[in-house]
């Protein structure tokens, strides 16, 4: 599938919505990128982390002796050694390592440092550390019973609690048609990118420290780096390496890089912190467990009227991020439905001894589109409706104010779903006869929206993009935001290069930089295209503002009487040879009275609401909001309870595709993502210790495993974004685990209300079924 086409102007040079590699896959393919492990200084120090085999328990006595009298050996610190100041993203909850007490297996206890990795691993080995194992909190429900063993005192291991009620909820159950209540469950999931954390910091000749991480938020770092270490602000640099993959793992909430910058900081010498896979997954911050209880109403017409949600989840041993997926999981997807102005929810976050839980790609919007769409689909068979009608019937529409407060520009849920319909063929395979045998096929149906931006921190949910044209003509981009591998840094350089008729060539953009780029959130919330996208916009239409002034200046020429294409500005109706180049206006900008550097700096910040504080406020908290849909056609093999994806279709309503090969891309890999966290991907705990913290025992779908993935694209042109474009590299994470469940009860029957999907559920379903049980 490929995208829409839509008209807009284009001189020939625009790469605007034109399949575009990206600008650093040279780089990349070639070897020549430089991600954090790849990283040296003179005279740089290797760094080991001694993790808790325990998930609860009191520190009792730390023997270092042994450790620090190994040859090579520099330092070997504990949690006694760190700054006393708590560390944490909102809730400071913990110190750089453990003190007095672990809260769960993998915290980080004793800090090695060494003339080489080995040296530094034997050191380890060298530590004797005394525990005093204390009860466990192993479950979430568990967690908030009274009189359960607190993870933190004072508690009652809650960590946060919300309740959202708006309009009448049981006045309008009581009109409804169908009530439909259902209890769903889903596991978390461990962000699975090639590259595992991997930092080297040291402290510059003027006393001020540089940390080289690959992170999507590099000011956010900085910030919490200078907080942690009681430093000015000022005194902390951060210079974002190649991000070798990320979907959330790398935003501040991991202590990879915390770590390292404190032992920099601490030791005066180049420091170098390398995870191991294993150290990858206790110290990475997996999506947060939940279970979902799900009582929706219809009408007689099909048309959603009630919901309410009960939701718990379980953020691990310390909060982060958790609190932030909690209110999308407990509020977002309701905007999906036209006419419902009723809801009742009520979300807790409990702790637990598990490791502890965060940002994942789609950010709580996988778990709630789980529940949902498995949900509606169920609903549609009750109703005797068509499940991709019953969907589109309660699809919201651009225009549409949502039930929260959420303004549409843009809406393409409905197109997404005609085109998911289509490709997966289904009015065909409705109408032809069922599979028998052992093998049964099936085809589900899931949809989802997603935010672009999120007015949440602060007051702003801007960016700003600095643009600098050099005496030859071309131009270099600086920003805040992070390419983590999405091609944040392609789509900037097409659109400031369209604004000026240059070709991609003639742009560059600079790796994110503390010292050197303007401020920036970094990439989180599907924020880049629509906020930095329409700053790069400005950036050039500036540029060009001055470019025709003093081309006007110069030639005698009205502005309006001017043309700019292919790096000159020309006199439209005067002979064509008074033209003068992008180089020339530039040198001219600055050799003259006054003159100076041809550089602008460019701010873009939506005309949003403030309403993300607490999810019980209302308004429009994002410029922008995405919508995708996915189909799934499954064999499901009755003897064994395997399920073999044979076929997808997903499609992304991304408003208008910029670069369409990096919205294809984006959209298959997100879909990978989720067809392995609804079928084999689960990290299983004993004593809530990780028994699978590595790639051979944690399953992920390989390229053999999965399908074909036909990737479509909706353009619904979103008014707030650059040239109608929005997020694209979220939202198709989000409807897979949904889809795959109704495609398997479509084949067998059989409801699975768990995630993962396994063959053992399904087999155990299909027992359930033969004796009679629902």
């Amino acid at each position: 599938m490929t995208a829409t086409p839509h008209a807009f102007p284009d001189d020939g040079t625009s790469a605007i919505g034109r399949p575009t590699p990206q600008v650093n896959a040279r780089e990349k393919l070639t070897g020549r990128a430089v991600y954090g492990g790849d990283f040296r200084m003179p005279g740089m120090l290797h760094l080991k982390v001694l993790r808790s085999p325990h998930a609860h328990a009191r520190i009792i006595r730390i023997d270092t002796a042994a450790a620090r009298s190994l040859p090579g050996v520099l330092a070997v610190l504990t949690g006694e050694d760190t700054p006393e100041r708590l560390t944490g993203v909102h809730r400071k909850q913990h110190r750089i390592l453990a003190v007095s007490k672990v809260r769960f297996a993998g915290e980080e206890v004793v800090v090695v440092a060494a003339v080489d990795e080995e040296t530094a691993r034997d050191a380890l080995d060298l530590v004797r550390i005394e525990y005093e194992p204390l009860p466990l909190v192993r479950d979430m429900e568990e967690a908030l019973r009274p009189g359960a063993i607190e993870v933190h005192e004072n508690t009652g291991n809650l960590s946060i609690e919300y309740r959202v009620e708006r309009g009448d909820v049981d006045a309008a159950f009581a009109r409804a048609a169908l009530v439909h209540e259902a209890d769903y469950e889903t596991t978390p999931q461990y962000p699975g990118y090639l590259e595992p954390m991997a930092t080297v910091a040291w402290v510059e000749e003027s006393g001020r420290l540089v940390v080289r991480t690959p992170t999507q938020t590099a000011f956010l770092q900085r910030n919490r780096f200078a907080e942690a270490l009681g430093l000015p602000v000022s005194a902390v640099r951060v210079i974002q390496s190649t991000v070798g993959g990320a979907f959330g793992g790398k935003t501040v909430e991991e202590c990879n890089s915390l770590i390292c910058a404190w032992m920099a900081w601490r030791l005066g010498r180049p420091v170098r912190f390398l995870n191991s896979r294993l150290d990858d997954f206790l110290g990475a911050r997996s999506s947060p467990a939940e279970r979902i209880r799900l009582r929706m109403g219809a009408d007689a017409e099909g048309r959603i009227i009630a919901k309410e949600v009960g939701l718990l989840a379980d953020c691990g041993a310390y909060e982060g991020l958790a609190t932030h997926v909690l209110q999308v999981s407990l509020v977002r997807s309701d905007n999906m439905h036209r006419h419902l102005k009723d809801v009742r929810l009520h979300g807790r976050l409990a702790f637990t001894n598990h490791p502890p839980r965060g940002a994942l790609r789609g950010f709580g919007g996988p778990q709630a589109a789980f529940a949902l769409n498995s949900h509606m689909a169920e609903m549609a068979g009750m109703l005797g409706i068509d499940p991709v009608e019953f969907m589109k019937r309660n699809a919201v529409q651009a225009g549409d104010t949502t039930v929260h407060g959420f303004e549409l520009g843009s809406a393409g849920l409905s197109q997404c779903l005609d085109q998911v319909s289509e490709g997966i063929g289904w009015a065909a395979k409705r109408a032809g006869p069922r599979t028998s045998g052992a093998k049964r096929r099936g085809i589900g149906f899931a949809g989802a929206i997603h935010v672009s931006g999120n007015r949440e921190m602060g007051n702003w949910d801007g960016s700003i993009v600095v643009a600098r044209m050099s005496t030859d003509g071309r131009v270099t981009l600086s920003t805040g935001e992070s390419d983590m591998g999405q091609g944040a840094y392609t789509m900037l350089a097409q659109c400031c290069a369209a604004e000026l008729g240059l070709p991609m060539s003639h742009v560059t953009v600079l790796p994110t930089d503390t010292d050197t780029s303007p401020y920036g959130h970094g990439s989180i919330a599907s924020r880049v295209t629509i906020l930095a996208g329409n700053a790069a916009i400005r950036a050039g239409r500036e540029i060009r503002g001055r470019l025709l002034t003093i081309a006007s200046e110069t030639l005698g020429v009205p502005e309006a009487d001017l043309t700019v294409s292919g790096g000159e500005v020309y006199a439209t109706s005067a002979s064509p040879n008074r033209r003068l180049t992008f180089g020339e206006l530039a040198r001219m900008h600055i050799y003259r009275h006054g003159g100076g550097e041809l550089r602008v700096t460019a701010t873009y910040d939506p005309p949003t609401t403030l309403a993300m504080a607490r999810p019980d406020q209302y308004g429009n908290v994002a410029p922008g909001y995405s919508f995708a849909a996915q189909a799934v056609e499954v064999e499901v093999d009755t003897e064994t309870g395997q399920v073999e994806v044979v076929g997808t279709v997903v499609s992304d309503d991304c408003g208008r595709a910029l670069n369409p090969l990096a919205v294809h891309g984006q959209t298959c890999g997100a879909a990978a993502m989720s067809i392995g966290w609804a079928l084999y991907e689960e990290m299983r705990f004993e004593d809530c210790r990780l028994l699978n913290g590595n790639l051979a025992d944690y399953t992920m779908p390989t390229a053999e495993s999965l399908p074909h993935i036909c990737s479509g694209i909706v353009e619904s042109l979103e008014p707030n974004g650059p040239h109608g474009a929005k997020g694209a590299s979220e939202t198709a994470m989000l409807p897979g685990a949904g889809a795959i469940a109704n495609a398997v009860h479509d084949a067998v029957g059989v409801r699975i209300r768990d995630l993962p999907i396994t063959p053992e559920k399904i087999l155990a379903g299909l027992r359930a079924r033969r004796s009679g049980h629902a």
